[in-house]
């Protein structure tokens, strides 16, 4: 992946609060180059009304998932009309909050201007490279996650929170120790937690989990770490309890 400016995901007005308008330009700056390599790689792959495979992941090589999804989704949003895109795609496209959509549509500057078929055609293939991934989301997660407490569940860190090269379904699940970001109703947002697939220990913040990992779609892998980790929880406590006593 080429040395690309990290994605600023926020709004311009967002930018220049936090003082962060040259972070903005840059990733902006980045995503007109996003923009115009994937209108190059469709045309160049494009052959008999069909698209060729790797014509995606070529954009992703290059600007990786993050930035080519942004603005792919992006696209989709701004030029797409009633009806030009499949419901599936343009609720796909939706998924990625566009901040300054007014401002897109009203300059399209980071747009793909081409074919609505032909963007389809290129989104399912960015998205069959993402489900290749085979990345935990929302769907793997408990309904009422927001309404649930954090503490002593397996929780899914959220792709956008890890980089790219931690783009591992392994380095998503994280058991919650404590912290006041368990309670959904508590102000503090830090969560104390471990990594099941390597115990690294770190804190997040609450809403950099997608939710509670659903019992049904816990890996072998995962169970065995987790039985390890609380076991060693459960024998910490056994030793401190006289300690605690006799003081």
């Amino acid at each position: 992946m080429a040395n690309n400016a990290r994605l600023y995901p926020y709004s311009l007005a967002e930018a220049q609060r936090q003082n962060e308008v040259e972070q903005w330009l840059d990733s902006r700056t980045d995503n007109a180059r996003c923009c115009k390599s994937i209108e190059t790689a469709i045309i160049r792959e494009f052959d008999d009304g069909t698209l060729k495979p790797g014509c995606a992941k070529s954009v992703i090589d290059e600007y990786g998932y993050k930035r080519a999804g942004w603005v792919l989704a992006s696209s989709i949003q701004v030029t797409g009309v009633a009806g030009a895109f499949s419901n599936d795609c343009m609720a796909w496209a939706k998924l990625t909050f566009l901040p300054d959509v007014a401002w897109e549509k009203a300059t399209q500057s980071i747009c793909v201007k081409l074919k609505p078929e032909i963007i389809e055609a290129f989104a399912k293939q960015y998205r069959d490279e993402i489900q290749a991934l085979d990345m935990f989301d929302a769907s793997h997660c408990e309904p009422n996650t927001n309404e649930q407490d954090f503490t002593g569940k397996v929780l899914v860190l959220s792709p956008d929170t890890l980089c790219e090269e931690c783009w591992k379904p392994t380095d998503q699940l994280w058991y919650a120790h404590d912290g006041f970001g368990c309670s959904p109703t508590a102000r503090g947002r830090s969560v104390r937690c471990t990594c099941l697939s390597d115990g690294e220990e770190t804190r997040w913040n609450r809403h950099e989990f997608l939710g509670v990992l659903r019992d049904e779609c816990m890996p072998d892998w995962a169970q065995e770490k987790l039985e390890q980790l609380t076991g060693q929880e459960q024998t910490g406590a056994h030793d401190t309890g006289p300690m605690s006593q006799s003081m």
